[in-house]
Order: C-alpha cells, then structure tokens, then sequence
C-alpha cells in the first residue's frame, strides 16, 4: 500500500493563522459600546424565549432597544464627525 500526502503547500494557512491588525482591533474598541448595548437587547430577549413578557420584561427590552439606537447614533456622528470616540 502506498502512503498518500499532500504534494503542495498549503496554501490557506496564513489567511487563518494572522493576528487582528492595530487598525481591525481599533475598530472593534470603537464598536464596543454598540456590542455591549446589542448583547443587553439580546439578554433581555432571550429572558423572554419561553415565557410570556411580564412588564418589567417589556421596559427592559424598550430601554435595550433605546440604548442600541443610542449607541449607534451616537457612532455614525462621531463617524460623521471625524472627531476621535471618547469612552
């Protein structure tokens, strides 16, 4: 029997085993307050999956939606802008 191996190089490795750039890492710390605000809308949604919204349900789920708006309005002018994010 003989041994079959690959005969080139593999090629896709380097696009899989590179580190995140300075700029790649800047833009998500920009985008965090987004990702925050978006990961409390899904919590308080997921709260509610397998049960009927109680009203405090319903509150919290309106301010997580406000805050996400909030959070990305707030992201396109600084955006806009061009002024740096202040945390």
């Amino acid at each position: 029997m003989r041994h079959i191996g690959a005969v080139q190089a593999v090629v896709t490795a380097d696009l899989f085993d590179c580190e995140p750039t300075a700029a790649e890492l800047d833009a998500i710390e920009r985008e965090m307050p987004v990702i925050k605000a978006e990961l409390e809308l899904l919590d308080a949604q997921i709260v509610t999956l397998d049960r009927e919204p109680s009203q405090l349900d319903v509150r919290r789920i309106r301010r997580a939606r406000r805050r996400v708006l909030a959070t990305r309005r707030a992201l396109a002018n600084r955006a806009a802008a061009g002024t740096p994010e202040v945390a």
